[in-house]
């Protein structure tokens, strides 16, 4: 028998993949080359199926011989060795970002008088569409929970967006580009006590208490499947903390993330200009300890942010809070910093690196936002968040258009910046 290589993901397995193996079977046996779960979260998501899980079904297909390992999206590594006779691959990709994969299946199977055969792509199959159905069913609190662990032991860097409403939950969930050849995503949501104070248009010193802060996690938490971190703050006495983690826990909330300070919150952006008082190392620890305790599974995620940096307490005592914390058992680090340079997060982060037990890095560059995530991933950042870019922006954009209003008496003039009314009603799942 001759042999055909099918290269694909797998990861959910529908009538367009069935029909590909269907014109492969009457060519030969089938090698099926697996994309591996880094190849898939490169170019697209994090997969549903891990790697062993899609084998075990692929193998199972009548005509598949063997399913290997396809570590990349350009097949000719697995073609030179294999040598086989036909490459099989549906026709989508004689334009778009696949266009140049295409070009070097062909030139390297000239080599050995290799033939490409093209089947038509099967209308109606969308892998897009069927995302999201998935996501319109849901996903369970568990699931949800342990989705961020696995993401950050996974991939680099984990990019998370703020959200402070299920609208906004919806632009993290959904919003997506293409570039070279990749789609970018957001992989989860930053639940902000800055933005959850500023939409109830109150001041960021804790004053939105759990109850109402729960009424946002919910909202959000109803329309999306992504796992979801939350600010809180200073976790508050300890007797308190306990219980504020067995509640997001029970919610499949992922993490918790909170800072090492004391007393009357005060936003660390505003450094030394206001009174910033830290938390004994001793105490902070215990805090942790009690969080760690309290949690039902090891998924939920405790998370210490030092304000070491923003206090003026230097650099030592970052690096030494950091080591305390970890022997406490806190599951992240988050450094903190308002210097617009960016040269002290890269010496906490050499300095960190140094360590020989360390957890997962997280960073908020607000202040040092010139710094691209490339760069941070090479200083071994495993977890970056655009903190409050949503509300930053929706604000003056909403303030323009009631200055329009006023200023020209009617809303024609407004309305340029705005949605279109039918876009609004068809934005939800259901609005029509």
């Amino acid at each position: 028998m001759k042999t055909v290589y099918v290269a694909m993901s797998a990861d959910i397995i529908h009538q367009g993949h069935l029909n590909v193996l269907n014109e492969a079977r009457k060519l030969g046996d089938i090698i099926v080359g697996l994309h591996t779960d880094d190849v898939i979260r490169g170019y697209w998501r994090n997969p549903i199926m891990k790697y062993e899980e899609r084998k075990e079904v692929v193998s199972n297909i009548k005509g598949v011989v063997s399913v290997i390992p396809q570590d990349s999206l350009n097949q000719v590594g697995n073609l030179r060795k294999l040598k086989p006779d036909y490459v099989v691959h549906g026709d989508d990709w004689m334009e778009g970002a696949q266009k140049e994969f295409r070009e070097k299946v062909i030139a390297s199977i000239k080599e050995w008088g290799g033939e490409l055969v093209e089947v038509p792509y099967t209308k109606g199959v969308s892998i897009s569409k069927l995302d999201e159905e998935l996501a319109r069913i849901g996903i369970t609190p568990q699931m949800r929970m342990k989705s961020l662990k696995e993401l950050i032991y996974s991939k680099k860097p984990v990019r998370i967006l703020e959200s402070h409403n299920g609208l906004t939950g919806l632009i993290v969930e959904k919003t997506k580009v293409e570039k070279d050849g990749k789609i970018k995503e957001f992989d989860g949501m930053w639940i902000s006590s800055l933005c959850d104070s500023t939409a109830k248009g109150k001041p960021d010193i804790e004053l939105v208490d759990l109850t109402s802060r729960l009424n946002t996690i919910n909202d959000i938490l109803e329309v999306t499947t992504k796992p979801i971190i939350v600010d809180g703050d200073t976790g508050g006495q300890i007797e308190h903390f306990v219980y504020t983690v067995k509640t997001l826990e029970r919610l499949g909330v992922s993490a918790i993330i909170i800072e090492d300070k004391t007393g009357l919150k005060k936003n660390s952006l505003f450094g030394t200009e206001v009174e910033q008082t830290q938390d004994t190392i001793e105490h902070f620890c215990d805090k942790i300890r009690a969080g760690r305790e309290a949690r039902v599974t090891a998924d939920f995620m405790i998370v210490s942010r030092i304000e070491s940096l923003i206090a003026g307490a230097g650099m030592d005592d970052a690096l030494k809070r950091a080591k305390a914390y970890i022997e406490a058992g806190t599951d992240g680090i988050m450094i903190h910093s308002k210097e617009k340079d960016g040269k002290e997060i890269t010496e906490f982060c050499r300095k960190y690196n140094e360590f020989e037990n360390r957890v997962p890095l997280v960073v908020v560059p607000t202040s040092y936002n010139f710094m691209k995530e490339d760069e941070l991933v090479e200083l071994g950042i495993n977890v970056i968040i655009y903190a409050n870019h949503l509300i930053r922006s929706a604000y003056p954009a909403m303030v323009n258009t009631a200055k329009s209003i006023l200023e020209n008496g009617r809303s024609k003039e407004a309305s340029i910046n705005c949605m279109p009314i039918k876009e609004i009603l068809t934005l939800i799942p259901g609005g029509m």
